[in-house]
């Protein structure tokens, strides 16, 4: 089976490098999205595994249409017997960009009755009660290239489980866990975040040192579906649980001027099972310091259009700029929207990346020097 993992924009090469490390086959990067191959197996592990994909579709097929002919009858040449059971749920969503076909609902209603109709010819029925486990057909329609995938996820992979509160404006989990591998985070590294918030990115670096699955405390789609064996999952999170290393010499502070945002961060690095391997405090940013011979500071800095004026966050960036002093084995990882950031903080940032905080445009800016 093909399987496609869209993602952030910005994310593809380190997505690609994951589900490579992660073991799966002929992986490859492309424009919003990673494809690979593989058995129900590699989409339980890319399922439970990936920190950086925002789902996991099987890609049943891509083909060209220009009108609602060549959409059926692309859609009805899918062996659809081979995913779906004659009780199963298919609701159908998508999108369509620079494409003839501009009706979503239209495109809807094509695809569905195509589906229907192949399966009449396999089950002999007129009549589906899709009583059964839902299984999401996603259409995606681009300069008239049409994909059908099936979503075998259900909730984007960004819900771990583990965020049932947030404060303001938080950062999403898969772009904290791009930032945690952009610092290179590793089982013996000091990590902090002084603007920590609810501590997303705390927590996914701590998860990742720890090498914890960020699947491993929710659900996916395929676990109701019948062509799917439970024990494939099951073998992946034994396999997954037997690579933790929570032995490391990790440890990671993080700190804000908000008490309830610190509580908040507490429960959620309890319930994504990191609690000891963080600590939480009330700081503010003008008392920044520490005596770490090695320690990588990695944050979200508030957003001027987003938590405050525009001015007041510059002043912050300004504050960091001088409080983030250059020292041999430290580095300083801050994600911001402001083009003017740089020259706020103080000095150009060794390395920059362009990423997406959903529509917002961001760069990553990196010092190590």
């Amino acid at each position: 089976m093909e399987f496609s993992a869209p993602c952030l924009l910005g994310l593809e090469g380190l997505l690609a490098n994951e589900l490579k490390f992660a073991g799966l086959e002929n992986v490859r990067a492309e424009n919003g999205r990673v494809l690979f191959s593989g058995d129900y197996s590699a989409m339980a592990r890319a399922n439970l595994c990936s920190r950086l994909a925002q789902r996991v579709y099987i890609l049943l097929a891509e083909f060209q249409a220009t009108d609602f002919d060549a959409l059926f009858e692309g859609v009805k040449a899918i062996a659809w017997s081979e995913y779906l059971a004659e009780d199963d749920s298919f609701p159908v969503k998508g999108g369509s960009l620079d494409s003839t076909l501009t009706s979503i609902p239209a495109c809807q209603k094509i695809i569905k009755k195509a589906v229907v109709e192949k399966l009449r010819q396999t089950y002999h029925t007129d009549w589906f009660a899709e009583s059964g486990g839902v299984h999401q057909i996603q259409f995606r329609i681009f300069k008239n290239r049409v994909s059908i995938m099936l979503d075998t996820t259900g909730a984007a992979l960004n819900k771990r489980g583990y965020r049932e509160l947030s404060g303001d404006a938080p950062i999403r989990e898969t772009l904290a866990a791009a930032m945690a591998e952009l610092a290179r985070v590793r089982a013996d590294h000091i990590v902090i975040d002084p603007f920590c918030g609810s501590g997303t990115i705390l927590i996914e670096a701590a998860q990742k040192a720890l090498n914890i699955m960020p699947g491993m405390n929710r659900t996916f789609a395929f676990e109701a579906w019948q062509q799917v064996d439970p024990s494939i999952l099951a073998a992946e999170k034994e396999r997954a649980r037997a690579s933790e290393r929570h032995d490391c010499k990790f440890h990671a502070y993080g700190y804000d001027i908000d008490d309830d945002a610190l509580e908040i961060a507490r429960r959620n690095a309890e319930l994504a099972g990191v609690g000891d391997w963080i600590t939480f405090e009330r700081r503010d940013i003008r008392d920044y310091h520490e005596e770490f011979e090695r320690a990588s500071v990695i944050t979200n800095p508030p957003y001027g259009e987003r938590m405050l004026e525009l001015k007041d966050a510059r002043e912050l960036y300004h504050t960091a700029g001088k409080v983030f002093v250059k020292k041999p084995y430290h580095s300083y990882t801050i994600i911001s929207p402001d083009d003017q950031f740089e020259k706020c903080f103080g000095r150009p940032a060794d390395k920059r990346r362009k990423l997406y905080n959903g529509t917002l445009r961001c760069n990553v800016f990196m010092y190590y020097k």
